[in-house]
């Protein structure tokens, strides 16, 4: 195979470019494992105290991430995440005001497989989100089981991220007041699996717990769809009914998280490597389905709110997708 190699004379801005998506591609791969193998690690050496000092202050600080978290406004706004957008690049893109006197639920689609544009927009300043949206204030909602990895935890709060369970998730929406968004990759995990480019499949036709959620708080639902989430990375061929699909989805069950096998570029080549394509992602925020605070609704409440949202989910799709080169015979196919 040919390797494409970059450029020598690479300006500075693209290589502060990929140094920061490298950073976060590592991050999300591999630096919960480093912190839990450096925290055993420091047991068996003569730092041996910080190790125990840190379990101290993680049994009183257990509870926090379900408590909304605890976000650093000065890591959110670092210029590195300006180098992370500017590399495929990331826009975050209004088409209606969000009140900040009510709170809302943000159903983002499709995961993709890193949830790149989920995380530039909703976890760092770079895309704009204050200025677009002022008065409001995100919680990305994650996985339970990153929160268990020491350091690694006090990282990801650090960016506004929060478990996904039931009680982290409505924390924000029945203990903050007004002025909060939760933010959530409805499709989650399986839905990475079929994140593969030029393929708009959203795991949503049976996903109704953000939908109660919603009523149960009376948060308004706000339908997003970032277009380009599944072009910045390839996977290999895993169609439904295949034994590699079967073996990812039985691990999935199992772990809690999915397990695609992508790949892309890499660092100084353009051949293979796990970095993603420089191709953009635009996140488009719909427009807010007013929902009235119902603490028991009915199933048949509950499915017409779904109905409703999979409806504008689906309009605000093929409203924009000319504006982001996706063909016109193409249409989301919820499964």
């Amino acid at each position: 195979m040919k390797i494409d190699f970059a450029p020598l004379d690479m300006p500075m801005s693209r290589r502060l470019q990929t140094a920061a998506v490298l950073q976060w591609v590592y991050s999300f791969l591999g630096l919960a494992p480093t912190c839990i193998l450096l925290f055993f690690y420091l047991l068996f050496t003569r730092f041996w105290l910080i190790s125990v000092l840190y379990a101290v202050w993680w049994f009183i600080d257990y509870d926090t991430p379900a408590r909304g978290g605890r976000r650093l406004p000065f890591l959110c706004g670092l210029k590195l995440w300006e180098h992370m957008r500017d590399y495929f690049p990331v826009k975050l893109v209004k088409t209606a005001d969000l009140d900040p006197r009510h709170n809302y639920v943000l159903g983002f689609h499709p995961h993709g497989v890193l949830v790149a544009g989920a995380f530039t927009n909703f976890c760092t300043y770079a895309t704009g989100f204050r200025q677009l949206f002022p008065g409001l204030t995100s919680y990305l909602l994650m996985l339970p089981l990153w929160f268990r990895a020491p350091f690694f935890r006090d990282y990801i709060m650090c960016a506004g991220l929060i478990p996904s369970d039931k009680d982290s998730a409505v924390y924000p929406l029945s203990h903050r007041g007004s002025g909060n968004a939760v933010v959530i990759a409805v499709g989650g995990a399986p839905e990475a699996l079929d994140a593969h480019p030029g393929t708009y499949n959203v795991l949503l036709a049976n996903k109704k717990g953000f939908i109660k959620m919603a009523m149960e708080h009376g948060a308004h639902l706000v339908p997003v769809f970032s277009f380009g989430e599944n072009e910045v990375f390839d996977q290999v061929e895993n169609q439904r009914g295949t034994w590699l699909r079967w073996m990812q989805e039985k691990l999935q069950r199992i772990m809690g998280i999915s397990l695609p096998l992508f790949h892309a570029r890499g660092i100084f080549q353009y051949s293979f490597g796990l970095m993603p394509y420089r191709r953009p992602i635009n996140t488009v925020v719909g427009r807010p389905i007013r929902v009235e605070r119902n603490e028991k609704p009915t199933a048949k409440e509950l499915d017409a709110l779904h109905q409703l949202y999979m409806d504008e989910l689906s309009d605000l799709f093929e409203e924009h997708k000319g504006n982001y080169g996706v063909d016109e015979d193409m249409h989301l196919n919820f499964v």
